[in-house]
């Protein structure tokens, strides 16, 4: 384990305070790694934002958050049911929980029914629209782990299903009708590609061998000009959504600083530097606030 790619699971931070035997499940939901539900977050808080419910519905930011950790943990603990054999072949996520033998199967679906009824309370906390729009996403969420093994394209899948909860907190907070909802959510489609084939970068060797695709591969050396082109369509699409919410010029001023974060990320970015790819990967976190900023502004102007 070089220092290059580092391992997925660590024991670090709170995640070293739990008892012994929690620990592993911790891992095993990524509580370590809380980038991944920032991630899965932001999208929904966007919407919320942009749709105008900042105010009137303030407590669905904190709600959507719960379910974001909720089921980002589950689903990631679905993925390593499924993955587990490639798992073990891989570097970085060798030391899985599932993978090494940690939890066993029958513990990790327990684990994850328990993260799940975490979500159905948030879900219960929705407008039945929403509500239904969720459950829509159960397919997606489903298909996620075979994708790899199937498309060069697994980071359009999960762009798919990471995007998701713009259209939950659409809908909950009763946005308007239009365009502004498709390109919010087609612009977060291409940032989750943009920033999950950064994330690939680490794996490349490892998926060569063992035959699992990925848009970095697909990408080969011209993967910085393709991830500039996902981030170019998302600041577009996120352009003309605020713009279909509110029709004026400085609207794309209040993505400036976002459209600068992204280009920071594709101007020093090493692809052949596991933890540099890493590290620009999770500096996205900072880039979901970014673009948040420029949604609430838009979305509470009168």
């Amino acid at each position: 384990m070089t220092a290059l790619h580092p391992p997925d699971s660590q024991l670090r931070g709170l995640i070293a305070l739990l008892p012994s035997a929690a620990r592993p499940y911790a891992l095993l939901a990524r509580f370590d790694r809380p980038i991944g539900w920032w991630l899965l977050y932001w999208p929904c808080a966007w919407a919320l934002a942009l749709g105008g419910g900042a105010i009137s519905h303030w407590p669905l930011f904190g709600w959507m958050l719960l379910g974001a950790i909720a089921m980002r943990g589950a689903g990631c603990v679905y993925n390593d049911i499924v993955d587990r054999d490639l798992d073990a072949r891989v570097a970085r996520t060798a030391s899985r929980p599932v993978a090494s033998g940690a939890v066993s199967v029958r513990g990790a679906l327990l684990w994850a029914a328990l993260l799940s009824l975490v979500g159905l309370l948030v879900l219960l906390q929705l407008p039945r629209a929403a509500q239904i729009v969720a459950l829509a996403s159960l397919f997606l969420v489903a298909g996620y782990p075979f994708m790899k093994r199937i498309t060069w394209w697994p980071q359009a899948w999960l762009g798919l299903v990471f995007s998701w909860g713009a259209l939950v907190g659409w809908v909950a907070v009763g946005g308007s009708a239009g365009l502004a909802l498709p390109l919010l959510y087609a612009g977060c489609i291409a940032w989750v590609i943009g920033y999950d084939t950064i994330y690939a970068l680490q794996d490349i060797e490892d998926d060569m061998l063992i035959g699992v695709k990925s848009s970095a591969r697909a990408m080969g050396s011209h993967v910085r000009g393709g991830v500039a082109v996902c981030y170019v369509a998302a600041l577009a699409c996120w352009g003309g959504a605020l713009w279909m919410v509110r029709p004026d010029p400085l609207v794309f001023v209040a993505l400036l600083p976002a459209a600068l974060h992204l280009t920071g990320q594709l101007v020093t970015l090493d692809p052949a530097n596991g933890a540099d790819a890493l590290a620009k990967f999770r500096s996205n976190r900072f880039a979901g606030l970014l673009v948040f900023a420029a949604m609430l502004v838009v979305g509470m102007a009168p």
